[in-house]
């Protein structure tokens, strides 16, 4: 490989070691809080992998990884905005933040001339695998999307149990796409993630669990203390 090779799996492998980051910082979090949390390093971690990511996609000139961001990287930044992080942020970089991704599709299909033909035939990259890549890809940003959906529901920034489940299914077919595609950086950056999902799944569950019997041992005691009341 060069010295450019170098540099461009460099930086995203460090995306990927951020996004490996803020799954380990929320995955203490949770351990410890005994139910899944979402703390405000998951987001802000996840905007600068994102942000990387996004540079490493377009220096690769992968439409997938680029495209697979794109999505998620608004929900980070609207999970910001519900934690009542969003408006510390300055001006300027609440604007450079909200425009990135169009300088990204920008210089990809703008700089040295580059058409969608040339991006498809990139590394001799089949439609057919460009097709499954970019399925992984919905189905990962999915998982943000239901995220969004409960977020907004409570006003407030949560991660449903679903969120955990949706995150392994997409992150299997990446690694999947990763592995035809010879891509070391998105295999790497799924192993560790796979291992969080399925933990904080567990964890969510239990909580589920928990909660449910206390409301059962809270709706059973209702009862007898209202008979104990009507007894003179």
């Amino acid at each position: 490989m060069t010295k450019t090779d170098y540099f461009i799996y460099g930086i995203g492998l460090l995306a990927q070691l951020l996004f490996s980051a803020r799954l380990l910082l929320q995955w203490i979090q949770s351990e410890k809080a005994g139910k899944v949390l979402s703390p405000a390093s998951f987001w802000t971690t996840s905007i600068i992998a994102s942000i990387l990511l996004m540079i490493y996609g377009a220096l690769r000139e992968d439409v997938v990884v680029i495209g697979g961001q794109v999505i998620s990287y608004f929900i980070y930044l609207r999970n910001l905005k519900l934690k009542n992080l969003w408006s510390e942020v300055p001006f300027v970089i609440r604007w450079l933040a909200i425009l990135f991704p169009f300088f990204t599709f920008a210089w990809l299909f703008l700089y040295d001339n580059y058409t969608w033909n040339h991006l498809l035939e990139h590394n001799k990259i089949s439609g057919a695998l460009i097709a499954w890549g970019g399925l992984g890809q919905v189905v990962f940003t999915l998982r943000f999307v239901y995220q969004w959906y409960f977020s907004e529901r409570l006003q407030q920034s949560v991660i449903p149990n679903g969120f955990w489940l949706i995150s392994l299914v997409g992150s299997l077919m990446i690694m999947s796409y990763a592995v035809i595609r010879l891509d070391p950086v998105l295999f790497i950056g799924q192993i560790f993630g796979v291992v969080v999902y399925i933990r904080n799944f567990i964890i969510g569950t239990r909580e589920k669990s928990s909660s449910k019997v206390i409301q059962q041992q809270k709706s059973e005691a209702e009862p007898t203390a209202s008979a104990r009341k009507a007894i003179p």
